[in-house]
């Protein structure tokens, strides 16, 4: 089985404080550059990755999130890809390993990264994700079936893991928790911690050391 994992990508200035945010939330980190610039975070279900922004090849500014993912075959989702008509799908080689882009409905590429046995400059933690924490982006799209279309195509817990908003001025993604760890734990942890944050009927919302708005919501 083609284990997809969705793994929304951060790109920040901010790299050590942002990560240290995410651990006291609850993920845990895997696997990071030993040059820094990268880590990402596992939680029961799905995973957070954060990139230094001034390390990325590509225009991004500090705060924007990405749409990605992991998995083991990306050769078996290239077929699924282009069985299902999207044409642009293709593996390119990166100097961290190789990734199957695509375009969802709005043009946005899509990267998902083949999960790699070489881990030749990066350092493997031995984490052990708290099974009651789940990453749950959410996608502000204006065409919510062409991705919920695409997601079916991807797999995995993928279509389980995102929630849909409107959007008035394109594609945007926002990282979202959900926990069945109390909340109220949860807050005081981030207030120990030195952040601010706010419980509302079931919903905590704490701002990032990028600034950006983080919403856990509780099971």
């Amino acid at each position: 089985m083609n284990d997809v994992v969705i793994r929304p990508l951060r790109f920040t200035d901010q790299l050590p404080a942002l990560r240290a945010f995410f651990e006291t939330l609850g993920l845990r980190s895997r696997i990071e550059s030993e040059r820094g610039g990268w880590v990402d975070l596992v939680a029961g279900r799905g995973m957070v990755a954060l990139h230094s922004a001034a390390g990325a090849t590509s225009g991004v500014e500090p705060g924007e999130t990405r749409l990605a993912f992991e998995a083991d075959d990306i050769e078996e989702l290239l077929g699924r890809f282009q069985a299902a008509g999207y044409d642009d799908a293709s593996i390119v080689d990166e100097a961290f390993g190789r990734v199957l882009t695509a375009s969802g409905p709005d043009g946005t590429e899509l990267w998902i990264d083949e999960r790699s046995k070489d881990l030749y400059g990066y350092k493997l933690h031995e984490a052990h994700p708290d099974l009651r924490w789940s990453v749950t982006p959410v996608l502000e799209v204006a065409d919510h079936a062409g991705w919920e279309r695409l997601l079916g195509v991807i797999g995995g817990d993928s279509s389980e893991l995102v929630k849909f908003c409107g959007a008035a001025g394109g594609f945007g993604v926002r990282i979202e928790l959900t926990t069945t760890e109390s909340l109220v734990e949860v807050g005081e942890r981030l207030a120990r911690a030195g952040r601010s944050p706010e419980l509302d009927e079931g919903v905590l919302t704490v701002v990032d050391p990028d600034g950006q708005s983080v919403r856990v919501s509780g099971q």
